[in-house]
C-alpha cells in the first residue's frame, strides 16, 4: 500500500506540472479520480500520522475545489451563447438546430462542421446571417455564427489551429467571439498549439469570449494560459460535457470519466446549462454571460 499511496501521490502532483511539461496536463485531466484514491491510499497506508494525515487533508483540500466549482452558479449576464462541438457524422442536425433557435443565442460556437453537418449553417442563416468558419482538421471546420453584425476587418481565421472569430457590433459594444478546438493534451499537439493561440488571442482589442471544445478541464494549464491571455471567467457551474469510455479491460470498456471540455468564458463570467446530445458525442452548453468584468 505504501508503494501505491506513493505513486499516487506523486501522480498527483505531476498533474500541476503542466507549465513544466505537457504531459502533466494528461494528468489534469484525471486529477479528480487521483486525488480521491490518492486520499484513501494514504489514509490506510502505515506512515506515521504525521505524514499521513497531512496529505490526505490536502488531498481532500484539493478535491473540494472541484466541488465549489461544480457546486457555484454565478448570475447569468445578458449575453448568450450556444457552444456545440458537432461530431462530423452527426445524424441529428435538424433537432439540433430546432433547440439552438429556440434559445435563441446572441451567438453559435461550433466545431467538427463537415460535410455531412453542414446543413446546420443553412438551417440558421436566417437568424444567424452573419458567420466565419475556418479549416482546423482536414475534414472539419470551426465556426462562429452571429445575429450581431460583423465590424469592419473583424474575422479571424488561423488554418489548421483550431480557431474561428468575429469581432461583432453588439448593443453591448463590440467584442470577439471565438470558436476553439483545442488537440488532445500530450502526446498529442495541444501545448503547441495553445502557446500559439496565446499570442493571438492576447493581441485582440476589446473584450473576448472564448467557447469551444477545449479538450481539456479547465484547471489545465492549457486552458489557463489562453484565459489568462485576455483576462477571462468561465461560466459555471461546472458540468461534465464528455463521458471519456477507455477501452481496454476485459469486457470492454470501462467505467466512462465525466469531463468538463466544452467552455465558455467572458470577461465577468457568467451562468451555463447544459444541452442534450442531438446526435453529438458532447453535450451542448448554452452560457449567459458578463462582457463587462466585474
Amino acid at each position: 500500500m505504501k508503494s501505491v499511496a506513493a505513486v499516487l501521490t506523486l501522480l498527483v502532483l505531476a498533474s500541476w506540472a503542466g507549465p513544466l511539461h505537457p504531459a502533466g496536463d494528461t494528468l489534469a485531466v484525471v486529477r479528480v479520480p487521483l486525488l480521491a484514491l490518492a486520499a484513501l491510499a494514504v489514509i490506510w497506508t502505515s506512515w506515521p500520522r504525521g505524514v499521513r494525515w497531512p496529505l490526505a487533508v490536502l488531498a481532500l483540500l484539493a478535491l473540494g475545489q472541484v466541488v465549489v466549482m461544480k457546486l457555484v452558479a454565478p448570475a447569468p449576464g445578458a449575453f448568450s451563447v450556444y457552444q456545440k462541438n458537432l461530431l462530423y457524422r452527426n445524424a441529428q442536425i435538424p433537432q439540433l438546430s430546432q433547440d439552438i433557435l429556440a434559445a435563441s443565442p446572441d451567438v453559435i460556437t461550433l466545431q467538427e462542421l463537415t460535410g455531412r453537418n453542414g446543413e446546420i449553417l443553412d438551417r440558421l442563416a436566417a437568424d444567424y446571417p452573419h458567420r466565419s468558419t475556418c479549416p482546423f482538421y482536414s475534414w472539419s471546420r470551426n465556426a462562429v455564427l452571429s445575429r450581431h453584425p460583423i465590424l469592419p476587418s473583424g474575422t479571424l481565421c488561423l488554418s489548421g489551429q483550431g480557431i474561428a472569430g468575429l469581432h461583432l457590433d453588439t448593443p453591448q459594444g463590440p467584442v470577439w467571439v471565438l470558436s476553439l478546438h483545442l488537440r488532445w493534451p500530450f502526446p498529442h499537439g495541444q501545448g503547441a498549439q495553445a502557446a500559439a493561440l496565446e499570442q493571438v488571442i492576447a493581441g485582440l482589442e476589446g473584450p473576448v469570449i472564448l467557447s469551444g471544445d477545449f479538450n481539456m478541464v479547465p484547471w489545465g494549464h492549457s486552458v489557463r494560459r489562453l484565459t489568462r491571455a485576455a483576462g477571462l471567467r468561465r461560466a459555471g457551474p461546472l458540468r461534465p460535457t464528455y463521458w471519456l469510455a477507455p477501452h481496454g479491460w476485459p469486457g470492454g470498456q470501462v467505467l466512462p470519466i465525466p469531463l468538463p471540455l466544452d467552455q465558455v468564458w467572458s470577461p465577468g463570467g457568467g451562468k451555463a446549462e447544459n444541452r442534450p446530445l442531438f446526435g453529438s458525442d458532447h453535450a451542448g452548453v448554452l452560457a449567459r454571460v458578463h462582457l463587462d468584468a466585474d
